[in-house]
């Protein structure tokens, strides 16, 4: 072996054995956490979670460990949430949307529209805004860890193709179950029906509603192909997931365990965003294949469309906090800048 290769080796050795080293040297304790996915165990969310938990594994040298709850077997995200502030469960992901129950700041992210590509949402949930929404859970008996994706959510039906908004009028369509939802259907004339994601499939195999919309990696792994015809791809808003931690357990663990979870999140990160963008890609052709048709709408119509729900945008952020309000517009014109100066 060359001296080359050997000074590769005893570095790569050495990489791998850091997280065990450094475990052995900080303050870790034997831990099994609670994690729980309502989402099954090949969807990016719970994907996300095994890497989370790989990485808390190896980062304690193998003294803490999460154990992942897939399926919703733990309950939906409302139930879960409250598990968190009792201190049943310990991590847990979900969309802001729940949050906004408890702040209504986290639904600026429901906006619709207000994205134009995840490289703005990336940029504005990964800076000093984002942080500033996560540093109001403590106060709910939650821990915010990080930003992970759920996506641009589209429709889909067992009706008809939405190629406009008009064609919306008159389904019944799940929403979920915060008002800036509801606001967005009643906009277009729909009718929304307010229901669980635990709920969601047999609403739709019963014909109790007649469609819902949802990020594509979950209207795949979510067998909606099975129950719905129409796929139109709308993305009339782009959903973050934050990473949630129990303030009860979190309060528990001495500082080199939270840095290490906190770590273990934000790594995990990049995995995550990955992992739900892949799937986005190669969904579309997956779904089609079982039968679903699918349809894009054109940039006359998504015009159309946006015109159409800004009364809900502009009436909804009149009841957050206005400097809230400020820096979202601040830093999503900084991204946009950013993302020009990067496509030229």
């Amino acid at each position: 072996m060359n001296t080359l290769r050997k000074a590769l080796l005893a570095a790569l050795v050495g990489a791998a054995l850091l997280p065990m080293a450094n475990a052995q040297a900080a303050d870790i304790k034997e831990r099994t956490l609670k994690f729980a996915s309502a989402q099954a165990a090949d969807h990016p969310f719970s994907l996300g979670g095994q890497r989370f938990a790989e990485l808390v594994t190896a980062k304690s040298g193998g003294k803490m460990k999460a154990k992942l709850f897939t399926g919703g077997t733990l309950g939906g995200d409302a139930q879960v949430i409250s598990s968190l502030q009792g201190g049943t469960v310990d991590v847990t992901f979900v969309s802001p949307g729940l949050l906004s129950t408890m702040d209504k700041d986290f639904g600026i992210f429901y906006v619709p529209m207000a994205f134009n590509d995840a490289r703005e949402a990336d940029q504005l949930v990964d800076g000093p805004f984002g942080r500033k929404l996560l540093d109001k859970l403590p106060a709910k008996g939650l821990v915010g860890l990080a930003y992970w994706e759920n996506g641009f959510r589209s429709i889909t039906n067992s009706k008809r193709p939405i190629h406009k908004w008009e064609d919306l009028q008159g389904l019944k369509m799940r929403s979920i179950q915060i008002p800036i939802f509801l606001d967005i259907y009643k906009a277009v004339d729909a009718n929304p029906v307010p229901l669980a994601f635990t709920e969601l499939y047999a609403a739709l195999e019963s014909k109790a509603v007649d469609g819902q919309d949802n990020p594509l990696p979950t209207i795949e792994t979510g067998r909606f192909y099975e129950v719905q015809k129409y796929l139109s791809l709308t993305r009339i808003v782009y959903d973050p997931l934050v990473v949630l931690f129990s303030k009860k357990t979190w309060d528990k663990l001495g500082a080199d365990e939270q840095k290490l979870l906190a770590e273990a999140a934000r790594e995990a990160t990049a995995y995550q965003r990955q992992v739900n963008r892949e799937a986005e890609a190669s969904m579309v052709k997956s779904v089609t294949a079982k039968g679903m048709v699918v349809n894009e709408l054109s940039a006359a119509e998504r015009d159309r469309l946006r015109d159409k729900l800004k009364p809900v945008g502009d009436a909804f952020v009149k009841g957050l906090d206005p400097a809230v309000v400020a820096e979202f517009n601040a830093e999503l014109a900084k991204a946009r800048g950013a993302s020009k100066t990067a496509a030229k």
